[in-house]
C-alpha cells in the first residue's frame, strides 16, 4: 500500500543564493529556486517541465565546497548550500559557452526570422559578447521538404529541444541526433527529410526552437501576390485561437482579445472579404453531431474529433487500424473553403476559380492540410498568427491603435460554441452543446461543460443528453492521444464520443502561435476564448442564423447527399517509416 504525502508534511530545505535566504522542497533544482525568488539564470537548452540535461552550460552557478561550477538546470538544492550565480568566474564561464556555440552559428540576424525574438541573440546581446574568437564551420542543410515546416540545421545550436518536445510531448519522434563531433546533426532517422517520415507538421519543433533552425514556411509572397491581381476576389477567414494571441506580438499581454483590431488590420491590408472561421465552426458542430447521433444509434465507436490535421496524420501514421472511428467531417477551416467557393461563390455572383481563399490559423499543419489531394481545392493559402503579425508590420499598420471593425456578412456570424474551439475540450463542449437540445428537444439546463476545460492531458466524463449516459473523453498533445487510444485497443475505454487536440492547450497552443508558449500563457489564452465565448449573443453553433440560412438555401439537411460531397472526407493509411 503506497502512502500519498503531502507537501505540506515534507521537510524543506533552508538555502541562500546571492546571499538570499530561501526554502526550497527536496529535489528542487537550484535553477527553479532561484526562479522562486525572482533571481534570473539564463538558460538556452532547458525546457520547463520537458526536458533538463544541462547540456549548453549557460546555467553555470559556484556552489560552495564544488571546485568546478555545475549547472542550475539539474543540480538539487542541498541544506544549508550557498550558491552564487553572478560571480566573475560564473559570468566568463557563460560567456566563453555562448561564445562556443556562436562559432558555429550563421551571422544572419538580420534576415533570420527569429531576428529580434532569439534566444541566442539575446543571451549574447546579455553578456556583452561583440565579437566570436573561435570559428568551426559545419556542413550546413536546408529541408524544404514539407508543406508546413523549413529547417534549417547551420542554425541550428543542437539544444536538443525540439528533439524532447517531439518525443516527450507529442510522442512521434521524427527527429533525432545523427553523426558525431562537428557532423552531429539533428535530423530524422538515416537523415532522411521531414517530408519522407512520420512528422505531423504540428510545429511544436519550432515552438521549442530557441533560435531560427526550424521555422513554419513562410507564404506571406503568396498571399501578397494574391491581393495585387485584379482578377482575384482575395477572401480571408480567422480561426478563433488567433484573436487571444495576434496582440502578444504587438506588445499586449497574453489572452488580449484582439477580434476587432485584427478584422480592420485585414481589411486595411487588402482583403476583399473578412470572414470568420466560428461560423464553419458552427457548421462542422452541425455535421459532426449529426454524424454522432447516427452512430450512437448504429455507427463505429467512439467517434474521434477531426479538426486537427496534425492528429489525423498521426493516426493515420501510428494507428491505421482505427480510422474508421473518426469523423468524416472536414476541419472548419476546409469547410469554409468548400463553402466559399460553391455558396459564397453564387451568391457573390463570382466564379469559383477567380475566388482566392486565405486562412489564418495557429497551426502549422494547417499548411499540409489545404494540400491533401481530398481537399486540395478548397483552401489556397495559409498563414500562421506568427505571419499575419509579420503581414500586418509590412503594410505598415500601427496595430494597437486601431480601430475595432466588425467581419463581414453572411460568414461573419460565429457563435460562442465556434469561439471556445480554440481551446482543447472546445470541440466537445461545443459539440455536446447541439447534441443535447437536437436529441432532448428541450434547453441544456448547463451550457458551460467545465468538465471538458482545463490543460490536464486526458479529461473524461459522463453526460447525460436526456436518458442517454454519453461517455466523452477529451486528450491534447500527442503523447496522451496516444495513451488514449492504446486503452482503447485494449479494451479498457468504452467512450462514445472523443476530441484529440495534436498541440498542448488545443489550437491556443498551436505551432503557428507567438513564441513564446507556455502553460501559464495557455491558461491566459484559454481564460480569453471562454471570455470570448460569454461575451456573444449566439452560444450554440445550432442557433447561427447564418448557418440555418445555408441549410435553408443550399445544403439541405445536415449529413444529407450535398452535405457529405461538400463537408465530409476521408484519411489515409500510412507507413510509419
Amino acid at each position: 500500500m503506497s502512502i500519498a504525502v503531502e507537501k505540506k508534511d515534507i521537510q524543506k530545505i533552508k538555502l541562500s543564493i546571492d546571499g538570499k535566504p530561501l526554502e526550497a522542497l527536496p529535489g528542487t533544482s537550484v535553477l527553479e529556486a532561484a526562479k522562486a525568488v525572482g533571481i534570473d539564470i539564463p538558460t538556452l537548452c532547458y525546457l520547463k517541465g520537458i526536458q533538463a540535461i544541462g547540456a549548453c552550460r549557460v546555467c553555470l552557478i559556484e556552489v560552495d565546497g564544488f571546485r568546478t561550477l555545475q549547472a542550475a538546470c539539474v543540480f538539487p538544492v542541498a541544506e544549508g548550500m550557498v550558491v552564487r550565480t553572478n560571480t566573475s568566474k560564473v559570468r566568463e564561464a557563460r560567456k566563453f559557452a555562448v561564445e562556443l556555440i556562436l562559432a558555429d552559428h550563421p551571422f544572419e540576424c538580420l534576415t533570420c526570422s527569429r531576428n529580434l525574438h532569439c534566444e541566442l541573440q539575446d543571451l549574447a546581446n546579455q553578456m556583452g559578447i561583440d565579437k566570436v574568437p573561435y570559428a568551426v564551420h559545419r556542413e550546413a542543410l536546408q529541408d524544404h521538404s514539407t508543406p508546413a515546416l523549413v529547417r534549417d540545421n547551420s542554425k541550428c545550436i543542437l539544444c536538443q529541444r525540439c528533439v524532447s518536445v517531439c518525443h516527450e510531448v507529442q510522442g512521434v519522434g521524427a527527429l533525432g541526433f545523427s553523426g558525431r563531433g562537428f557532423k552531429t546533426q539533428v535530423a530524422p532517422a538515416f537523415e532522411e527529410m521531414l517530408g519522407d517520415v512520420a512528422c505531423t507538421q504540428c510545429g511544436q519543433c519550432a515552438m521549442a526552437c530557441p533560435v531560427g533552425a526550424i521555422t513554419e514556411k513562410n507564404d506571406l509572397g503568396t498571399v501578397w501576390n494574391a491581393l495585387a491581381d485584379k482578377t482575384k476576389h482575395v477572401v480571408v477567414q480567422t480561426a478563433p485561437a488567433v484573436r487571444v494571441a495576434l496582440g502578444e506580438e504587438f506588445g499586449m499581454a497574453p489572452g488580449t482579445i484582439v477580434t476587432g483590431k485584427m478584422v480592420a488590420a485585414l481589411r486595411q491590408i487588402g482583403f476583399d472579404r473578412v470572414f470568420d472561421t466560428d461560423f464553419s465552426a458552427d457548421l462542422t458542430i452541425i455535421e459532426e453531431g449529426h454524424e454522432l447521433l447516427g452512430r450512437l444509434k448504429s455507427g463505429k465507436l467512439p467517434m474521434i474529433t477531426s479538426c486537427s490535421p496534425g492528429w489525423i496524420k498521426y493516426i493515420e501514421h501510428f494507428y491505421p487500424e482505427m480510422l474508421a472511428h473518426l469523423s468524416t467531417c472536414k476541419s472548419p477551416q476546409q469547410m469554409f473553403g468548400a463553402v466559399a467557393k460553391s455558396y459564397y461563390a453564387e451568391m457573390a455572383g463570382i466564379k469559383p476559380e477567380d475566388i482566392f481563399v486565405v486562412s489564418i490559423m495557429p497551426c502549422t499543419a494547417k499548411k499540409y492540410e489545404r494540400q491533401r489531394p481530398e481537399m486540395i481545392e478548397d483552401v489556397d493559402a495559409v498563414l500562421t498568427t506568427r505571419e499575419l503579425a509579420k503581414m500586418i508590420k509590412q503594410a505598415g499598420i500601427d496595430f494597437p491603435a486601431l480601430a475595432d471593425e466588425e467581419y463581414d456578412l453572411p460568414f461573419g456570424i460565429g457563435s460562442g460554441a465556434g469561439v471556445i474551439f480554440g481551446a482543447t475540450g472546445g470541440v466537445m463542449e461545443a459539440a455536446l452543446r447541439t447534441v443535447y437540445e437536437v436529441v432532448t428537444g428541450q434547453t441544456l439546463p448547463k451550457i458551460d461543460l467545465v468538465e471538458v476545460r482545463g490543460l490536464e492531458g486526458i479529461k473524461e466524463a459522463t453526460v447525460m443528453v436526456g436518458d442517454l449516459p454519453v461517455k466523452v473523453a477529451v486528450a491534447h498533445g500527442l503523447s496522451n492521444a496516444k495513451r488514449l487510444l492504446d486503452r482503447i485497443k485494449a479494451g479498457e475505454a468504452d467512450h462514445q464520443f472523443i476530441e484529440v487536440m495534436c498541440c498542448p492547450g488545443g489550437c491556443l497552443g498551436g505551432g503557428g502561435q507567438p513564441i513564446p508558449t507556455t502553460d501559464e500563457i495557455r491558461l491566459k489564452r484559454s481564460a480569453a476564448i471562454y471570455q470570448a465565448d460569454k461575451d456573444l449573443p449566439i452560444r450554440k453553433s445550432h442557433e447561427n442564423p447564418a448557418v440555418k440560412k445555408l441549410y435553408q438555401d443550399y445544403l439541405g439537411e445536415p449529413n444529407g447527399e450535398k452535405a457529405h460531397h461538400l463537408l465530409h472526407t476521408h484519411y489515409t493509411e500510412r507507413t510509419r517509416y
